[in-house]
């Protein structure tokens, strides 16, 4: 009997530790049909809203576009042999209407098999520049919106690996376009390259550098030159006939930027030394100033390599930041520079002061205002009226100020203080025009100016316009959305004199689409599309927005949905879904913007999915993580979290709906991470799904997430919060999931591999799936397939069939026995 036992316990160890080598599957056809059904197409809309360009994608790429070259450099992933990113969005098809009840029409002119990117309006909307990518490179193309039809300007010799390679000159009829340089060398091949010594990194001065773990930087000399390489471009004007003539000598150019005016060009390049802690954008840099002609103006700022900032999320550098174009004006530049020498632990009255200087950008700058939070942009108006705003991360706090950019004698008026976590209080964001410049600057008229806001509330989403008076910063109401059946979002104004915005409108089974609103008069609609609803197996799908309360009385919320054949008094499993979210204070946490009125979009990531499958799905559930006052959140955060499933478990279950004992839970990145913490800290669970997430916080040592404090500071903070550290008390079923090229900070492949190996060690019930090249979200419609099937998998095996498989075991100990 003894020898019986021992080849049944090794026979159950060999399956447990082998590997299972399986081709891409596919997810059974009710889930299939969903996750490819198509997409419906983007719009572009011009500002009168009477141009619309539609363009096509598909929901996936294809492994073999993943497999293409990639070389992963200074935060980059760069394709080398076609020059842009290597996992750059691409649509494949071009519609366009030439007025609101026009129907779509087809493009003359279009390559087979296009790749499309970067669409960019011409100055007066009546052209798109657009780039296609081909085997070899990158073309610039335009479509003439008037002729529907589209013309190649360049060969597929543009650089985009920095970003959008071309800019619009103010004329309409030539264009900014980098070009790979003509004095790029050969790449080094680092896979085969022989090295020339070792790498080595020093840290002499005792400068702190406490950097998050940033991925595919720069490793060695063979990367540095790559780099360069890659970066370099030529500037060339390139006209509408497809004449072209050198504007700007070789450079590591980052990003070039036109005057409103168009008479000048700011161009940021790249410089030496670089690094291998940081990205690019954190190398050394110069910003010039150019005529349109190529010759310089002068040099505006020039900034050093930026490896050694202080400590904290509100930590910047020391000079110019945010170096803009100020919308209102032909020619003026505006910054901020910090008055705490970039250092949020010292206290000062006024965190930022900004400045302006006006071409030809030679006198002495003008300082306009100083804010007391961290400076974050501005809403240009006229000589007299402008709105800037800031924020304080550690206190949730963002304030908006009216002032005077025509005299900083006058103070400026704080006209918004609040918690930006507060969803219910929100006041809107200011509504923007068009003006002479073809830039966005306020809508005022006299001495009002108007507001639109999403209406988040207590009992569900109404959003608003207002206008507010800039005198007395007093609000009138001129429109709220009614609608209790569906949900309306205003996209944005295109004539508040006529009264006309852009709405879109969806319920829970029709797909959403855009309509003109005319808010004054009749307030009638006009459709803009008609986009149909590609999801019908799922329509009728019940779906409500539940709301419940945790131990501590903290209001929580979900949005609940019933199997596709739900029978009254039967027990279902259940799938929960959900992402931690830190709060400083208790009643932004308790706020809902879930809205049961919300179209019902499967999307590849999403687990509404197995509503065909016979389970309940609890998507969106509240797990707030809260910590007011010298209370930090993740003092806390395993208790919250244990907290937030056992009411969100406790709330459906007392809706007569579910077996409790079969409840699965997962999450993407810091949902994983979440999945990972209630396996191992609570009994609540049949099974977990946790993809592409951080599983040991000393690998990330100097924060994550929301946590500013670094692993010597909080050390039992990092212990406590780390599945890995915990892997002894895993007992639950858990299936993770990673992308083998997962780029995004401290969630690096090597972070599923160990907690795996851990588990495994200890004989937890675990499974491992790497995404071949898929990096932090899953793009080939292979990976997002097999992902679908392996869920499914799971959750029949461990939750919908839990008893059963119980049952089996106790059977299969009576036959030993016997």
């Amino acid at each position: 009997m003894k020898n019986l036992l021992f080849v049944i316990v090794m026979f159950l160890g060999s399956i447990l530790y082998s590997q299972e080598n399986i081709t891409y599957q596919k997810p059974p056809q009710e889930i299939l049909e969903l996750a490819e059904a198509p997409l419906a197409p983007s719009i572009r809309m011009d500002n009168k809203g009477e141009k619309i360009v539609f363009l096509y994608r598909s929901n996936f790429k294809n492994i073999e576009e993943l497999s293409e070259t990639e070389m992963r450099l200074g935060g980059l992933r760069i394709n080398p042999v076609t020059n842009i990113g290597s996992r750059q969005n691409y649509y494949t098809n071009i519609k366009v209407s030439l007025g609101r009840n026009e129907k779509e029409e087809t493009i003359n002119g279009l390559p087979e098999n296009g790749r499309f990117a970067y669409f960019t309006w011409s100055p007066n909307q009546n052209k798109m520049a657009f780039t296609n990518t081909v085997s070899n490179g990158v073309e610039l193309w335009v479509l003439d919106l008037k002729t529907k039809s589209a013309t190649k300007l360049t060969e597929a010799n543009l650089n985009a690996n920095t970003g959008s390679p071309f800019s619009w000159f103010k004329d309409n009829n030539s264009l900014l376009v980098k070009l790979i340089s003509k004095e790029k060398k050969s790449l080094i091949d680092t896979k085969t390259a022989i090295p020339s010594g070792p790498t080595i990194s020093i840290s002499e001065e005792g400068k702190k550098a406490q950097n998050r773990t940033y991925q595919d930087l720069l490793k060695n000399k063979s990367d540095e030159h790559n780099f360069e390489q890659l970066a370099l471009s030529e500037i060339y004007k390139v006209n509408l006939n497809g004449d072209k003539i050198l504007w700007k000598e070789s450079d590591m150019y980052r990003s070039l930027s036109f005057s409103p005016d168009g008479n000048y060009i700011m161009a940021t390049t790249i410089n030496k030394p670089f690094s291998y802690l940081v990205p690019y954008r954190r190398f050394p840099s110069k910003t010039n100033i150019y005529n349109t002609q190529g010759n310089l103006v002068n040099t505006i700022l020039e900034v050093p390599l930026i490896e050694d900032l202080p400590k904290g999320f509100m930590s910047v550098r020391k000079g110019k930041r945010n170096l803009s174009w100020r919308d209102d004006k032909p020619a003026t530049l505006y910054w901020c520079e910090a008055l705490d020498e970039g250092d949020p632990a010292k206290e000062v009255e006024y965190r930022d002061e900004v400045f302006e200087l006006n071409a030809p950008f030679t006198g002495k700058e003008t300082s306009l205002f100083k804010t007391i939070g961290r400076f974050y942009d501005i809403e240009w108006g006229n000589d007299k009226t402008a709105i800037a705003h800031d924020y304080w991360w550690n206190t949730r706090n963002t304030k908006s100020y009216l002032f005077n950019p025509l005299d900083n004698t006058i103070k400026p008026e704080i006209i918004s203080d609040r918690n930006y976590q507060d969803r219910y209080n929100d006041p809107g964001t200011f509504v923007t025009k068009r003006n002479k410049f073809g830039r966005y600057t306020l809508d005022l008229v006299d001495d009002n100016a108007y507001l639109i806001g999403d209406g988040f509330s207590e009992k569900g989403k109404f959003p608003f316009i207002d206008e507010i008076s800039l005198s007395n910063l007093k609000t009138n109401r001129l429109y709220q959305s009614s609608l209790i059946d569906k949900v309306e979002g205003i996209s944005y104004a295109l004539d508040m004199k006529k009264g006309e915005v852009l709405v879109r409108i969806e319920s829970k089974n029709e797909y959403p689409n855009y309509y003109v609103r005319n808010i004054k008069g009749q307030n009638k609609l006009v459709p803009v599309t008609h986009f149909e609803n590609p999801f019908k197996s799922i329509q009728d799908v019940h779906k409500e927005v539940i709301k419940y309360k945790r131990e501590d009385g903290l209001e929580l919320s979900g949005t609940l949905y019933l199997p596709k054949d739900f029978e009254k008094g039967k027990k279902y499993p259940m799938v929960m879904w959900a992402y931690p979210e830190e709060f400083k204070d208790k009643s932004s946490a308790g706020q809902s913007t879930s809205n049961s009125n919300e179209f019902t979009y499967p999307w590849y990531g999403s687990p509404i999915y197995w509503v065909t499958r016979g389970y309940v799905v609890l998507d969106d559930a509240s797990f707030p993580i809260v910590g007011e006052g010298d209370e930090e959140p993740n003092d806390t955060f395993i208790k919250q979290l244990v907290s937030n499933a056992k009411a969100a478990i406790d709330a459906v279950d007392n809706l007569g709906y579910i077996d409790r004992n079969k409840v699965a839970v997962g999450g993407h990145s810091y949902g994983a991470f979440m999945t990972a913490n209630l396996l191992s800290h609570s009994n609540l669970f049949a099974a977990g799904i946790a993809r592409s997430g951080a599983y040991n916080r000393t690998l990330t040592p100097f924060g994550f997430q929301s946590e500013e404090r670094n692993y010597w500071e909080a050390p039992h903070i990092y212990y406590n919060m780390s599945p890995f550290m915990h892997a002894d008390k895993m007992k639950t079923p858990l299936l993770l999931v990673h992308g083998e090229a997962d780029n995004n900070s401290g969630t690096y492949p090597l972070q599923s591999e160990r907690y795996f190996n851990a588990l495994k060690g200890l004989g937890a019930p675990v499974r491992l799936v790497m995404l071949p090249k898929e990096s932090h979200g899953y793009r080939a419609k292979e990976s997002v397939l097999h992902m679908l099937w392996e869920q499914d998998q799971w959750l029949e095996k461990h939750v919908k069939n839990r008893a059963t498989e119980e049952q089996a075991i106790i059977q299969k100990e009576k036959e030993i026995k016997h």
